[in-house]
């Protein structure tokens, strides 16, 4: 089968349910250290509120605040319990010891592994991320 692969293609913003938009973005601006690139009002209940580390030029997260018990159910849980989102540095010792003293709580210690320095981390609703800087190229 012919690919239809294009090379121009990429994944714009992740979804992430929350219980609170002004409680979310809080923790991503003020602990992750996360930029507000967009809060538009939609609705008297809805906005469209993006954030993304600082320095992205690619993705962010979309904070979509739950809407129905549904939803409300898997604030927290978007992983199944497994790390589900990834956020790479180019110095982990210093997120780290920033992520730290905001109060981020960490999983672990930091371990190497073969890709790179890495250590999970939750946030505010107890999702699992990795805090991960990977190895240079030999």
């Amino acid at each position: 089968m012919a690919s239809t692969v294009s090379p121009a293609r990429r994944i714009g913003l992740t979804t992430l349910v929350v219980r609170d938009y002004d409680e979310a973005s809080a923790f991503f601006i003020d602990k992750l250290g996360f930029a507000l690139r967009e809060d538009t009002l939609l609705s008297p209940d809805k906005r469209w509120v993006v954030v993304a580390p600082c320095a992205s030029a690619g993705g962010g997260l979309l904070l979509a605040k739950a809407a129905n018990e549904e939803q409300r159910a898997v604030i927290g849980k978007q992983g199944g319990g497994r790390v589900f989102l990834f956020l790479e540095t180019e110095d982990f010792a210093r997120d780290h010891a920033a992520f730290h003293a905001a109060g981020v709580r960490f999983r672990e210690p930091p371990r190497q592994e073969a890709y790179g320095t890495v250590a999970v981390f939750e946030d505010l609703y107890g999702n699992l991320w990795d805090l991960i800087e990977h190895r240079a190229p030999a």
